[in-house]
């Protein structure tokens, strides 16, 4: 343990990393609500006065493991940020994109939970990577001919995660196998990519909804996204 210590003492960008996975694995067993920066500092190996100066208050370090999250889902469901602006909307495969958020949210649903707590505390939610990304690549689709008109998009990008991150903890993904958990996924992206390419109404069998929808989106004057603070 000492000589672990010792090492990582010399290289403190591995030390920072060391902690946040530890922080990472006690948020996903017991939430934010059940950790304390002692306990990372005992799992991560490190004392608790070097946690503390990386890290100066609990509440920090689960912000910058919730930003770690946000890395982490970017990069399973949308690739290298690097590469992000490389993307042109017709080239993204909608399917593949839906089935990755589906299946990281299956495997990792405390640390979607965490992060989602996180986003929805923050003045700045566009400040989030992840989520800035998400709902820009929705606004940047619903811009195109490939779209039906009218859509809200920070409504449907929040019906999109919120569903997506609810449905692991509701069909208790944690007491399922990695077959039980593949099929989950593919269940929840299944019904996701049904209701956005045709919806669950017949128009024909519901006219004043139809309607109301054709008056929606005549009118349509978007309000300001409540994502994007002054």
């Amino acid at each position: 343990m000492t000589d672990v210590r010792k090492r990582r003492a010399r290289d403190p960008a591995a030390t920072r990393e060391a902690i946040l996975d530890a922080a990472q694995a006690l948020l996903a067993k017991h939430g934010p609500e059940g950790i304390s920066l002692a306990e990372v500092a005992t799992l991560a190996g490190v004392n608790r006065g070097t946690a503390y100066q990386h890290f100066e208050t609990r509440d920090k370090l689960i912000a910058a493991t919730a930003d770690g999250v946000s890395d982490s889902m970017f990069r399973a469901v949308f690739g290298d940020p690097e590469t992000i602006g490389e993307r042109r909307v017709e080239q993204v495969d909608i399917a593949d994109t839906t089935d990755r958020l589906a299946i990281f949210a299956m495997d990792n649903p405390e640390l979607c939970r965490i992060w989602l707590l996180q986003l929805l505390a923050s003045p700045d939610p566009m400040a989030d990577p992840f989520w800035r990304e998400y709902e820009g690549s929705l606004q940047r689709f619903a811009d195109t001919d490939l779209a039906q008109p009218g859509i809200d998009v920070e409504v449907l990008s929040v019906m999109m995660l919120a569903g997506s991150f609810l449905w692991p903890v509701w069909a208790r993904s944690h007491a399922r196998d990695d077959g039980e958990r593949r099929d989950l996924a593919r269940r929840m992206a299944q019904e996701a990519l049904r209701l956005c390419m045709y919806g669950s109404l017949r128009a024909e069998a519901f006219p004043e909804v139809a309607d109301r929808l054709r008056q929606g989106v005549a009118a349509a004057d978007p309000s300001p996204s409540l994502s994007k603070k002054d």
